[in-house]
């Protein structure tokens, strides 16, 4: 029974002895494999042959739509309203009455003001003859004539209160949904409705401040707007005179001819920005920059290695960026597996 027990115990550790042998005999060849792969198996990847070409240099932007004038319409005096004179979301013109306020109590006020100016001039009228004669001394003329003035001035307010209550339009435009009804007693604070002109609208987007000396007034844009494909034109005609602070941008200023009315005020506006034209331009994909710290940096075929280059690059496109230093036609962009590339690492290169 010892015996057997004996030799039970010599074939497990023979064979465990044998298994562990196989596991650091394996991993000892996987580990002589992987050096050898590093530094012998190159790596397969894509590239393409740097070309010069012109680039239009457009900068795409995104910018909102102003109404070219916006105003909300109040009464400057308080009263009951008598009387409205425009129809919700049509067109009204300039100087156009739009509501009217009761002004019974002002037009007695001006009639009673209006006595007192007669009666005042009446004895402004007599102290001159008076004073002519000798009969009455400057300082009595002087009086008449303040009276006189004062009264001329009560009655000149008591006009200016009345043209009041006739509110006009200060532009054509649309107006909008009324918050008033014949009858209704207002205040200063009460909104009316809005007057809105959109016969030309504004689009206002701002650029990073490295463009600023690029835009020109009177340069023009184009824009286009959610759930259209049609693109507009808009003609730039008021730029800020400083850069923002808290941004580092610049706010722009365009206007656009709406006459059509298919723009509306408050959307959002896709906006293409053209700076200029480049002739030999190099323009690379996207996916071949590599971002790092210093800024960003390209790998080149130099001799069956990837050779590492930092790259100056600025306009980028949905599929495409500008270089402005670092690469030169005739260089072969590597453009695939170039996050975990390294400098001098064997690669074989298949050329698009």
């Amino acid at each position: 029974m010892k015996v057997k027990n004996l030799v039970y115990a010599l074939l497990i550790i023979g064979i465990g002895g044998f298994i562990a042998y196989r596991v650091v005999s394996n991993k000892s060849k996987n580990d002589d494999s992987k050096k050898s792969g590093d530094k012998n198996s190159p790596t397969t990847v894509s590239g393409i042959v740097v070309k010069t070409t012109t680039f239009d240099n457009n900068l795409s932007l995104s910018g909102s739509i102003e109404a070219n004038e916006q105003i909300e319409i109040h009464s400057e005096v308080s009263g009951i309203v008598e009387g409205i004179y425009f129809n919700e979301g049509t067109n009204v013109t300039k100087g156009q009455v739009l509501f009217k306020v009761n002004d019974i109590e002002l037009r007695a006020q001006l009639r009673q003001a209006a006595t007192k100016e007669s009666l005042a001039g009446e004895n402004e009228r007599r102290a001159k003859l008076l004073l002519q004669k000798e009969a009455i001394s400057q300082e009595e003329f002087d009086v008449a004539n303040a009276d006189y003035a004062s009264a001329q001035a009560q009655s000149q307010l008591i006009r200016a209160q009345i043209g009041k209550t006739s509110v006009r339009a200060p532009f054509s435009g649309k107006v909008g949904l009324r918050s008033i009804s014949p009858g209704t007693y207002i205040t200063p604070t009460v909104l009316v409705a809005k007057l809105v002109n959109t016969s030309k609208l504004k689009i206002t987007f701002s650029i990073p401040e490295k463009y600023a000396s690029e835009v020109k007034s009177g340069s023009t844009i184009e824009f286009n707007v959610s759930g259209s494909n049609k693109n507009y034109n808009a003609k730039i005609y008021a730029i800020e005179p400083e850069v923002a602070v808290a941004t580092r941008t610049l706010q722009i200023r365009a206007i656009a001819d709406n006459t059509d009315g298919k723009l509306f005020p408050g959307t959002f506006a896709d906006v293409k920005l053209p700076l200029n034209t480049i002739k030999d331009a190099i323009v690379v994909p996207s996916e071949a920059i590599v971002p790092v710290q210093s800024g960003k940096k390209v790998y080149i075929a130099n001799m069956g290695k990837a050779k590492e280059v930092m790259v100056d690059a600025t306009t980028r496109t949905d599929a495409s960026i500008l270089i402005l230093s670092g690469l030169k036609a005739g260089d072969t962009l590597i453009t695939s597996g170039v996050m975990s590339l390294k400098n001098d690492a064997p690669i074989k290169v298949k050329v698009k």
